[in-house]
């Protein structure tokens, strides 16, 4: 991270995931942070140096309107409707959240704040869908559900936004990510906390081949990018660049765990569509951010079901 005290940051989606981990790292310096929300009510203070600006992305002049008043320096883009399975059936609001909003967004800052520094975007490894692997930046990118190509939608507006205005840009295509520490309906953690509570593992198709990388690595990813000069106008993987399949994962998950009971796969329906073998490429977020993963498959896992059989309250 390269930028100077009391510069302002403003973050969408940080009741998320990724948003939530890098917000309790951004809290600790000297910066003037704000968070964009949907909803006024419910919400608590999350620190001294942030405050709480509220828009819904779909509404073009309420997101100007906050644009303008808070000037950010820059902007963290995370917010989105993620689940995947989700959008297939929400087609619609997964486009305009994830599209639309983003445009929103993105134009907001060219036509409010003159001295824009960045637009940092979560993009997704999902748009690569299935084809060629490793995935490189420069892999064709064919997405295979609603989730994806709102996101390869967002991607194309912000490159155009790049050429025709010389938008400062960063999009980040990270990889299937672990680590979670309140939601469990993902497959890494699912699996981890049916095995500390149940005898039985109800999962889906054992057969894809995916690309995890720990929560800290994803995070430490938009902190090297943030303020980086070399990472303005540019395209980047973030993930491990090794090949698991998931029923390898889930025999390490019950060493880690010591489960002892049966695993019924194909208990979940199944996507219309999935990708089969899924994994990156990162040497160019290393050749050139000096970014490269830090925790192996084992370690991040282990570290995991640390998390949840504390949380479990499981020996």
């Amino acid at each position: 991270m390269n930028i100077y005290p009391n510069e302002k940051i403003l973050i969408t989606g940080t009741s998320g995931f990724i948003g939530s981990h890098l917000l309790e790292y951004l809290k600790t310096q000297e910066l003037d942070i704000y968070l964009l929300q949907r909803y006024v009510t419910g919400r608590y203070v999350q620190g001294t140096n942030v405050k709480t600006v509220f828009a819904d992305l779909r509404n073009s002049v309420d997101i100007k309107n906050v644009v303008r008043m808070v000037q950010p320096d820059y902007v963290i883009h995370f917010a989105a409707i993620s689940p995947v399975a989700y959008s297939y059936t929400h087609p619609q609001e997964t486009i305009e959240t994830n599209f639309l909003g983003t445009v929103n967004l993105a134009e907001g800052c060219l036509r409010e704040v003159p001295h824009f520094k960045q637009f940092l975007f979560a993009s997704t490894s999902e748009t690569y869908g299935n084809g060629p692997v490793p995935k490189r930046e420069d892999t064709v990118q064919v997405p295979n559900s609603p989730y994806a190509v709102g996101k390869l939608a967002a991607e194309k507006y912000l490159l155009y936004m790049k050429e025709a205005y010389d938008f400062p840009i960063t999009i980040l295509r990270n990889f299937n990510t672990y680590g979670r520490k309140r939601n469990k309906h993902f497959f890494v953690e699912r699996t981890i906390t049916q095995m500390l509570t149940s005898d039985v593992v109800k999962l889906g198709d054992p057969t894809p081949v995916r690309d995890f990388i720990y929560v800290d690595d994803h995070v430490n990813a938009y902190l090297t990018c943030l303020g980086n000069e070399k990472a303005i106008g540019e395209i980047f993987n973030f993930c491990t660049g090794k090949k698991n399949k998931l029923i390898d994962v889930v025999d390490l998950i019950s060493k880690l765990t010591d489960f002892e009971g049966d695993v019924k796969w194909y208990t979940i329906p199944a996507r219309p569509l999935d990708i089969k073998v899924l994994y990156g490429d990162y040497s160019k977020a290393k050749n050139m951010l000096g970014w490269y993963p830090k925790y192996s498959l084992e370690e991040g896992l282990k570290l995991t079901t640390r998390y949840w059989k504390k949380k479990l309250q499981v020996d």
